[in-house]
């Protein structure tokens, strides 16, 4: 991905729909892109395509590399207070710019049926790409796991589980942060999955179990894995060397999302047949500062270092904050979509009904690919004889 994370693609699948049905001008509005950091730097990203004015709204505490970044492509970048679960306070600067009187357009990818859109018909076939050339006779594929953050991402789930019906759809979420598991609330360090809140784009009901991550499993396996000391232990265990060079490929999210899958397959008691599938969002490319920072509070990463936290967050990854989701506690989870959408975002009660109550509430939105696409290539037929 040209932005280093696939959520150039979701501020994709909600830019394309506003600007090819008029609702988007980008030579006379800015676009707003509310973000933790991947999914503002895509939709900076492509205004910049467009030659758009852009706005990315980002909470103070991410990680340096995201505001350098962002420094060279966006307009204009808005630091909100606190860090990656302060997701309300970046929707409260969305209300004051709609207030400002200024002409511009929102694209929240929380509540955006673009980006639920985009990981439905792009996301999964490619996942179901990635599960067919990964099978044979033998394998059975068991279920996707994939960190909510926007829960985006985990409508590839939806996809996937109308071609395998038996398969599982997992939400993952920091433990610092169970606002799934026990409608709790707190902050936490894996950068990329802004919580503290169920997003409106969220499939509740056909969401099959929730899993919690430690976020000092997340730090500890992103210095075992980068670190030289790190990579010496895993060697010395066995781990191949082209798997090695390439573990540089999971940022703090997709170590988050493989240790889910972990947690996932010992749970399950899953075998060497069963196949889990997630997505590594970002790479280590936006953290290292982190590690810088880590450095300087813990000192040196050490071989002793590195066998301990292997044992203990790979190797000992227990069964422990995974909830497997019933009828009741589906339905706790998406109420608290009334709290964030209808009290604080104007969203409609009627609405949060349909999407429990209507089973063709989501179908429907998947069933606008096609009328999408027609009206994209008739927008590129049209500017291509300007």
């Amino acid at each position: 991905f040209p932005t280093g994370a696939h959520k150039v693609g979701a501020a994709f699948g909600c830019l394309v729909p506003r600007l090819v049905t008029g609702q988007f001008n980008p030579e006379t509005q800015k676009a707003v892109w509310p973000s933790t950091g991947n999914y503002c730097r895509g939709g900076a990203y492509d205004s910049a395509l467009l030659g758009a004015e852009s706005i990315a709204i980002l909470p103070e505490g991410m990680s340096r590399e995201r505001f350098e970044w962002l420094s060279k492509i966006a307009g204009e970048v808005i630091k909100t207070p606190g860090s990656e679960s302060n997701v309300k306070e970046i929707f409260d600067k969305c209300w004051e710019l709609r207030r400002s009187g200024e002409d511009l357009v929102i694209f929240n990818q929380f509540e955006e049926l673009g980006n639920y859109l985009w990981h439905y018909a792009i996301t999964g076939p490619a996942m179901e790409e990635a599960i067919r050339s990964a099978s044979d006779a033998a394998t059975r594929y068991f279920g996707l796991v994939s960190s909510t953050g926007s829960a985006g991402t985990i409508a590839s789930g939806d996809y996937l589980k109308q071609v395998f019906p038996a398969s599982k759809i997992v939400a993952s979420e920091a433990l610092q942060c169970p606002t799934l598991l026990m409608n709790g609330f707190g902050a936490h360090r894996i950068e990329g999955i802004g919580d503290k809140h169920v997003p409106w784009i969220h499939n509740v009901r056909n969401t099959d179990a929730v899993v919690a991550i430690d976020d000092r499993a997340v730090v500890a396996c992103a210095r075992l894995f980068n670190e030289p000391a790190g990579r010496e232990h895993l060697e010395a265990q066995g781990v191949p060397a082209e798997t090695l060079d390439r573990l540089d490929l999971l940022g703090f999210s997709g170590i988050a999302n493989v240790l889910s899958a972990i947690k996932l397959a010992h749970h399950f008691e899953l075998g060497r047949d069963d196949l889990v599938i997630t997505v590594l969002t970002d790479s280590m490319e936006l953290y290292g500062s982190r590690l810088e920072e880590l450095h300087e509070a813990h000192g040196r990463y050490e071989p002793a270092h590195a066998a301990a936290d292997h044992a203990r967050w790979v190797l000992g990854m227990g069964i422990d904050h995974l909830l497997e989701l019933g009828y009741r506690e589906r339905k706790r989870i998406h109420n608290l979509k009334y709290f964030t959408w209808v009290e604080q975002q104007e969203r409609s009660v009627d609405e949060l009904n349909a999407q429990w109550n209507e089973r063709t509430y989501w179908t429907s939105v998947q069933q606008q690919v096609e009328a999408i696409d027609r009206l994209i290539e008739a927008f590129n037929e049209k500017v291509a004889a300007a």
